[in-house]
């Protein structure tokens, strides 16, 4: 397989992994938020026109929106444009690096910030904002910080029926399931264009991988506190739909 489009050399990223990619003229849009090309270009808009209709308080007018770890790609300029059509208030948290590609537009917000290390930013939008989203972010922030503090602090945010997406999470037990069936060994024979089976191997310590484990306990700790939370799959068309799913959490 060509490195260029090899998933492996994006592994083990952390925050300031991130500001080092933001940072390189070389590489693409999705190489800096970490995907090769061929996961995300031509995508993007399919990937938005998802979050739209699973979040639908984004739909409105005059929403607050909030957008953690939006890099710098299509789809936050897609947000930015569909906000400014709305009239919402647009929040973006991210490292400065990623943010300075976004340019600057009426309406919208920029903290540059690992969040939730945003005090200022947490109280201002505790308890009025109508649509929060996380989009393949939550795997980082369950390897790099505490991802419980990260939850709570994201749930405080919401307004009355106001919706946060954990979006595109990858599901280590869903990708074992995937490739332990047929049709996962012939995407893999397809996609590695080698004659051989991937290797599956269940029931063993795997660390810094979320797995049913994980995305049932966000599930639990949301409604423990009064949200209703919904683990949502992703269109078939998307490219990882096949091994990753999203948290829809409403509150009441």
């Amino acid at each position: 397989m060509n490195d260029k489009h090899d998933p492996a050399r994006f592994a083990k990223l952390g925050f300031e992994d991130f500001r080092r990619l933001a940072s390189d003229p070389a590489l693409s849009p999705y190489e800096k938020i970490g995907f090769p090309d061929a996961y995300r270009a031509g995508m993007e808009p399919l990937i938005f026109a998802d979050i739209l209709a699973k979040l639908t308080t984004l739909q409105e007018r005059d929403a607050v929106v909030l957008d953690v770890g939006p890099g710098c790609s299509q789809v936050p300029r897609l947000l930015i444009e569909h906000c400014r059509r709305l009239s919402h208030e647009l929040h973006l948290v991210d490292s400065s690096e990623m943010l300075d590609q976004l340019g600057e537009h009426e309406g919208v917000h920029k903290t540059a910030a690992f969040y939730p290390d945003c005090p200022e930013l947490l109280q201002q939008l505790a308890g009025r904002t109508d649509a929060v989203i996380v989009y393949s972010v939550v795997q980082y922030i369950f390897v790099d910080t505490n991802l419980w503090a990260f939850l709570d602090a994201t749930l405080a945010l919401l307004a009355p029926g106001g919706m946060l997406l954990l979006g595109d999470i990858p599901n280590n037990s869903m990708r074992k399931r995937f490739f332990a069936s047929g049709t996962g060994r012939a995407f893999h024979r397809a996609y590695t264009g080698r004659d051989e089976d991937p290797v599956v191997a269940w029931n063993r310590i795997e660390p810094e991988q979320m797995d049913d484990a994980v995305i049932f306990a966000i599930l639990q700790r949301a409604r423990a506190a009064g949200f209703h939370a919904f683990v949502v799959p992703q269109p078939a068309a998307l490219p990882m739909a096949n091994r990753r799913e999203d948290i829809l959490v409403i509150r009441p």
